[in-house]
């Protein structure tokens, strides 16, 4: 039984993790958006905050508005960002800034592109 379950958790894991697809579901494609030539892993920093190792940052790209949670990076509002992601999380509460994020992607990097 152990094995069984071992293996869920592991697939589960996997598609967890698989980048491409996540962010293909949420942005239509990894093709760049006509109206504002970014790829489907860059926006816009519309606000950002931050917290101990992490610096959570609300970005605009192909008519949506999503948050990212990167390593600790300087980023103000204005600049374009782009990111490779690793997960993203449904109703992510965080402690530490005592709010919850209807969806957030955790990202491994996040680098200013201006």
């Amino acid at each position: 039984m152990k094995i069984s379950y071992l293996a869920i958790a592991f697939s589960i894991g996997l598609a967890l993790l698989n980048p491409s697809q996540a962010l293909a579901e949420k942005t239509g494609g990894n093709s760049a958006n006509a109206a504002t030539g970014m790829p489907a892993n860059e926006g816009k920093v519309l606000s950002t905050l931050d917290a101990p190792g992490y610096t959570y940052m609300e970005l605009a790209n192909t008519e949506k508005r999503f948050w990212i949670a990167a390593p600790t990076t300087r980023v103000k509002a204005g600049d374009r960002v782009r990111f490779e992601q690793s997960l993203v999380m449904k109703n992510f509460n965080s402690k530490t800034l005592n709010r919850t994020f209807d969806e957030i992607i955790f990202v491994n990097s996040a680098t200013v592109i201006n």
